[in-house]
């Protein structure tokens, strides 16, 4: 079994760009298709931590906000980890994958 650390915007949902700068994330829309197969994993004993920066520049609390989005998309997850991400414009790891190549024939 394996460890998923996953993000949760631009990776499992999508919003319009910001007009100000700031996300409006009560308009995340969910990505059905890329959610089952994240789904699936858990389902088959991984263990799944949706990591987001939510609120690590703004600093807003939106671990409730997060939660319930999870929970109406019906993600299944280990842990969630809201706001404590660095922020960052690049994230270089050897054990990385860009969530658009593993969702690639998915799509």
């Amino acid at each position: 079994m394996k460890v998923y650390i996953i993000d949760i915007d631009g990776t499992i949902c999508c919003q319009s760009p910001p007009k100000d700068g700031s996300f409006d994330y009560h308009k995340a829309k969910p990505f059905r298709n890329r959610i089952k197969k994240i789904n699936d994993l858990f389902d088959n004993g991984n263990d799944i931590h949706y990591w987001t920066a939510r609120g690590s520049v703004s600093g807003i609390d939106h671990l409730e906000l997060t939660k319930n989005q999870l929970k109406e998309w019906g993600c299944k997850y280990t842990s969630l980890r809201v706001g404590d991400k660095p922020h960052y414009d690049v994230w270089v790891d050897d054990k990385a994958i860009w969530s658009e190549d593993f969702f690639k024939n998915d799509d």
